[in-house]
């Protein structure tokens, strides 16, 4: 589907040096960068709405754990350790 998108020769400028240092085309140039920013919105949203489900959630029943908690937990996650996530509490 062709899609139209108006640039400033700025711009337009820009996208074509970076296509020739590349060896690439314009079009592939543009392609690869809207793909990649709605990717990246894409998880952006999604770590949004997963915090509003948690937030909604915590409201609803208080379940959490503490900041010492979750630290301690991620710490021996990223030394390499196994480790069971910690039980929510009220």
């Amino acid at each position: 589907m062709a899609t139209s998108v108006k640039l400033d020769q700025d711009l337009k400028n820009r996208i074509q040096q970076l296509a020739d240092a590349r060896h690439r085309s314009a079009h592939g140039i543009m392609r690869k960068a809207i793909r990649s920013y709605v990717e990246r919105e894409e998880k952006r949203e999604a770590f949004k709405q997963d915090a509003l489900h948690a937030w909604e959630a915590y409201q609803e029943n208080g379940l959490h754990l503490t900041l010492e908690e979750a630290d301690s937990w991620l710490a021996k996650l990223d030394v390499g350790e196994e480790a069971v996530l910690p039980e929510c509490h009220a």
